[in-house]
């Protein structure tokens, strides 16, 4: 069953403090439920239990010893239902974004230490029942890392590549409120309403323009990047995706927050695609691809202003035949040398 409804207040101000623990090298048992669920993306991918847990955060403190968690955006909210889903969920969701900073100083799944301070993008949600995780998503921009570790595996980007930058208004950081409200959801589903619109030819099918801000930033995972505009959206991102996954849909969200003027959806797999073109450099294969995928998004006067998307590009190139990895260590002299 899902937990029961806590003040909000308490569950954003109890996990705040719980996740910066746990940046900080407290103990996994003190943070996690004996049989807490993990869903990380590749390599680290689904996990059960304390012990295999507490295996992605020692490889995290042992490439990072020192290990800071900057948080720009935390946000809490009551969990809205899809009905593409027929499993129960968490009645209610924490959701973080932020980098961990820190000297670079031992390999992370094969990506080299570098010695210098790096950000390594995060981008999270827990379930929290009385005061400890019970699960957790967790993205990390591995491939932002391999870009800040002059180990670049792919194609270069569309869009613009660097640091995403967090809200504008400097208010993600949401510690008190029993926000009831969801109009920034509404909003947002029904611009994915709009998306899914498209008729498999023209652009002009999905009336999704109308819910954005004319000047809105789109933050891409390392890979596609960073767009402003509507014009920049659907030249960096939009266009190529659609050529690529022209029957792309929706597959269901395990979160559905609003927080003020911000909300946040995710699904694991969050969209299904038939991989038809060439994407990311990568050449069509014809295989159905399971995208993990989050959103962040702000709203500014009911439209949205920006919108942070993590998405698992290195699963999504596993799932076509490529090893991102094997690439990393071909160009860090550790090529294969046999079939």
């Amino acid at each position: 069953m899902p937990a029961p409804v806590v003040d909000l207040t308490d569950l954003r101000q109890t996990s705040f403090h719980v996740l910066n623990d746990l940046a900080e090298g407290c103990d996994v048992a003190k943070v996690y439920h004996d049989d807490a669920q993990f869903f990380g993306v590749h390599p680290f991918n689904e996990r059960k239990g304390q012990d295999a847990i507490a295996d992605v955060w020692s490889q995290l403190r042992a490439a990072i010893p020192d290990m800071e968690r900057r948080t720009t955006l935390h946000l809490a909210g009551r969990n809205l239902p899809d009905p593409r889903l027929s499993s129960l969920r968490a009645a209610q969701l924490v959701a973080c974004m932020g980098v961990y900073q820190g000297r670079f100083l031992a390999d992370l799944c094969d990506v080299p230490a570098t010695g210098k301070t790096i950000s390594l993008r995060f981008c999270e949600v827990h379930e929290v029942v009385d005061g400890k995780i019970a699960t957790t998503y967790l993205m990390l921009d591995l491939a932002d890392l391999m870009l800040q570790a002059s180990v670049w595996p792919f194609v270069t980007s569309l869009g613009a590549e660097g640091q995403w930058h967090g809200p504008a208004t400097a208010d993600g950081v949401r510690l008190s409120g029993d926000q009831n409200d969801t109009a920034a959801m509404d909003v947002v589903l029904a611009m994915h309403n709009a998306l899914q619109s498209f008729d498999g030819k023209s652009l002009a099918s999905m009336p999704h323009a109308d819910y954005w801000h004319a000047d809105f930033m789109w933050y891409g995972a390392a890979g596609i990047g960073t767009t402003r505009g509507l014009e920049e959206f659907r030249a960096h991102h939009q266009i190529p995706f659609l050529t690529a996954f022209p029957d792309r849909s929706g597959a269901g969200h395990y979160i559905r927050i609003s927080d003020g003027d911000y909300a946040v959806t995710g699904g694991w797999p969050s969209v299904t695609g038939t991989h038809r073109g060439t994407w990311l450099g990568m050449p069509p294969t014809g295989k159905v691809i399971n995208m993990r995928v989050m959103d962040f998004y702000r709203l500014r006067d009911g439209r949205i202003a920006e919108n942070w998307v993590p998405m698992d590009i290195i699963d999504i190139a596993r799932q076509m035949g490529v090893d991102v990895f094997e690439r990393v260590r071909h160009m860090t002299g550790k090529p294969r040398l046999s079939l």
